[in-house]
């Protein structure tokens, strides 16, 4: 087939943003021909990479994939209107100077985030008349709340609706809508989208290999027998790590050290309460540069995912949860729904009951007592799960099979 992938982030961006690469790769490995539409690399600093500047458009070749780059505004700020220039911006030239490149495909798979991709979408849905499939990686205008992106006024309120409204547009005109965390599929549902368009795909890490990487065991004194649970992320109140604090002033056992990475708007308020607590266990790291964080990883026999409970938690998939599975560590859940269900069924997680601190330090204590080598064990089993159900080659699987029933539910029409 000849497929289109329309997303506005794309290599060499990093992180999140190289995800669409690695599935256009994929897709291309599997003899198809591929077709990118997307914008000049800045994400996430809101810089341009280099050896790029913004022109009207710009067409790359890169093996078998071609990639058409169109201009947009440049920002990823915490201004909620410089961000709406560089959402906006990128719509309208998608429109204006990139749907040429998507006539004549077979079919389309759409990223939804940001949802001003739509504007491209419904041209080549609607006037080339081209299937899609609408890959939902972010719930919109959910996220934009749950990120303070949108406030709670009266503008506010009426912005939210018009954003599900829009929201609805877009799964009314793909072929086929997939989700990526199964508590999803009832809350799309719930929104007026046909279960027969519904397709379960989950989203998956940056699987680039990293062979020798040391960790920080050495540069941070630790010894062997010590048991290294890191958080590395966001510090806010959607992560609800005060209970994690908490939890670590409970532990006696001097093998357990645990490290925070990152930086947010909690982060003042946990290093005071890690003070106040005594929680002598911790360690906060603040901001570890991209190109360190896979020796981080590494660093840590267990990784922590933590959500506070309520809100989207239920149905929240963090990233973090296929890169530690894809890393082959084992996972600490503090959260409800999905995300739990994964440290479960995969077998490389412990769980706890989220903002709950006693819960959690009878966890601390369970790594403690299975110790490194078990919990190196855990980490197998956890990397075993992801290449069945998280890999990108899983993945492209089910998005070439999704593909094709949206161009089958194309022809009936």
């Amino acid at each position: 087939m000849r497929i289109g992938l329309l997303t506005q982030w794309f290599d060499p961006e990093p992180g999140a943003a190289a995800l669409p690469g690695m599935l256009a790769r994929a897709l291309a490995h599997r003899g198809h021909e591929i077709q990118v539409l997307t914008g000049f690399p800045n994400y996430p600093t809101g810089e341009l990479a280099p050896g790029y500047r913004v022109t009207r458009r710009l067409d790359e070749v890169d093996g078998t994939t071609r990639i058409r780059r169109v201009a947009l505004y440049p920002s990823h700020d915490r201004s909620a209107l410089r961000r709406m220039a560089n959402y906006g911006s990128f719509a309208a030239s998608a429109l204006v100077s990139g749907t040429s490149a998507l006539r004549g495909l077979d079919a389309l798979w759409v990223g939804n985030s940001p949802i001003s991709v739509a504007v491209p979408m419904w041209f080549t849905r609607y006037v080339q008349r081209v299937p899609v499939l609408l890959h939902v990686l972010d719930l919109w205008p959910d996220s934009a709340l749950a990120s303070g992106f949108i406030g709670t006024d009266r503008v506010s309120r009426m912005i939210e609706r018009g954003m599900a409204g829009w929201c609805g547009g877009m799964y009314r005109s793909a072929g086929r809508v997939a989700y990526v965390s199964p508590g999803a599929a009832d809350l799309l549902a719930s929104r007026g989208v046909p279960r027969e368009k519904l397709v379960h795909i989950p989203v998956w890490a940056d699987e680039t290999p990293r062979t020798g990487v040391a960790d920080l065991r050495a540069e941070l004194g630790l010894r062997e027998d010590q048991v290294v649970l890191v958080y590395a992320g966001t510090l806010g109140e959607a992560q609800g790590l005060d209970s994690l604090i908490d939890a670590c002033a409970r532990i006696r056992d001097p093998r357990l050290v645990c490290l925070i990475a990152g930086s947010g708007t909690t982060e003042e308020r946990l290093r005071r309460r890690a003070d106040e607590a005594n929680a002598t266990h911790v360690r906060f790291l603040g901001r570890v540069p991209r190109e360190r964080m896979p020796a981080l990883m590494a660093t840590g026999d267990a990784h922590y995912v933590s959500l506070r409970p309520g809100g989207m938690s239920g149905y929240t998939m963090p990233s973090k949860v296929q890169a530690t599975l894809a890393a082959g560590r084992a996972l600490l859940v503090a959260a409800e729904g999905d995300a739990a269900a994964v440290a479960r069924d995969s077998g490389a997680g412990i769980t706890a009951r989220p903002g709950d601190p006693d819960s959690i330090a009878d966890a601390l204590r369970e790594l403690c007592d299975l110790g490194r080598e078990k919990l190196e064990l855990l980490g197998q089993a956890g990397r075993a799960h992801y290449d069945r159900a998280f890999s990108v080659a899983a993945g492209a699987e089910r998005v070439e099979r999704a593909l094709c029933e949206a161009v089958e539910g194309h022809r009936r029409r």
